[in-house]
């Protein structure tokens, strides 16, 4: 299959949503990455993770989870970046999606966040027990995805920093609700947004090692 590239407009429920569609040749899963919030789609960091992931045979979806219209900071929908079960459902809508592409519907799906798309991440693992292949968390606040997270029945990476006690210390809390297998893997010179020079590179090798140990188990 040639390699796609595409920018691409995903319904969710009354909204469509912006998403950047990557599917490199021989693609061994997909890998759905939740945006707009507390991190964007067209960050250099972004671009960046989503490259090492396609050259480890990845396919990647970068979503927005915010519409234009909302991410313009609308007074109506200002409220909505916290609405994490709105949220948790439109990246639902982003894994529905790839399930109906030519070029992505046979591939196993993985669900990765960080911030408070983190949250929206585990609530869409909650929904999709049969459709994802795992959820992986960094740096974010999967303690808000609340009650979720005991109905997650995937296999979870969380990821955090080993400079951010408070962020660390919510994400071992979150994986303590867990009921399906994780794990929770610490980067020790990290801070929360892991800018120190080489924390990002750990986090993506510690994604391309979980992904390939999950694709080996399926």
């Amino acid at each position: 299959m040639p390699e796609i590239s595409e920018m691409v407009s995903v319904p969710a429920g009354h909204v469509t949503l912006g998403g950047d569609f990557f599917v490199p040749a021989q693609a061994r899963a997909m890998v759905l990455s939740a945006h707009g919030i507390d991190s964007s789609r067209h960050s250099t960091r972004t671009r960046s993770v989503a490259a090492e992931l396609r050259a480890a045979g990845l396919g990647t979806l970068a979503l927005d989870l915010l519409s234009e219209h909302e991410d313009r900071g609308d007074a109506v929908t200002a409220q909505q970046p916290f609405d994490v079960e709105l949220l948790g459902r439109r990246v639902v809508a982003g894994a529905d999606w790839l399930k109906i592409q030519p070029d992505s519907r046979a591939l196993p799906i993985v669900l990765c966040g960080t911030g408070t798309e983190a949250a929206a991440v585990l609530q869409a693992a909650a929904e999709l027990p049969d459709r994802v292949l795992s959820a992986v968390v960094w740096g974010g606040r999967p303690d808000l995805a609340g009650a979720a997270l005991g109905r997650i029945q995937v296999p979870v990476l969380l990821i955090a920093g080993g400079r951010d006690p408070g962020v660390q210390r919510l994400t071992e809390d979150a994986a303590q609700q867990l009921g399906a297998p994780h794990s929770v893997r610490v980067v020790p010179e990290a801070t929360r947004l892991f800018q120190e020079p080489g924390t990002l590179e750990q986090v993506v090798a510690m994604i391309k090692e979980w992904c390939d140990d999950r694709l080996s188990a399926r």
